[in-house]
């Protein structure tokens, strides 16, 4: 029973920490690109968009969050007062998510050592 709690927790703090990752780096994004106008706004609803693009995108396939994640980056960054080109922002968005995404399945194998299963 302790392990079933361990691991729901666990996971909820994965899922928190994947989140926490891409509001991180949306911000640091949006900074570099110069949007200082509303930027706690802006980088909640761009972190937002990507996290369910990469949901979604994790639902179907593994994959889809690769493709998902980095399209929904990209949908949401359409608004915002920053000059790059399409390609280069789904580019953006593809490093955000794979950096991201790395990160948090770190910490999950971690998770999964200090439980024992591994």
């Amino acid at each position: 029973m302790a392990y079933r709690i361990v691991t729901m927790v666990g996971a909820l703090l994965l899922v928190a920490m994947l989140f926490g990752w891409l509001w991180l780096f949306c911000r640091q994004f949006l900074r570099h690109q110069g949007v200082t106008d509303q930027l706690s706004e802006r980088t909640m609803v761009l972190a937002t968009w990507t996290f369910a693009g990469i949901s979604v995108g994790l639902l179907g396939a593994v994959m889809g969050a690769f493709v998902l994640g980095p399209w929904a980056f990209y949908r949401a960054l359409n608004g915002y007062p920053v000059s790059m080109t399409g390609g280069a922002a789904v580019w953006w968005g593809f490093g955000i998510v794979t950096v991201a995404l790395m990160l948090t399945a770190l910490a999950a194998l971690l998770l999964l050592m200090s439980v024992g299963a591994f």
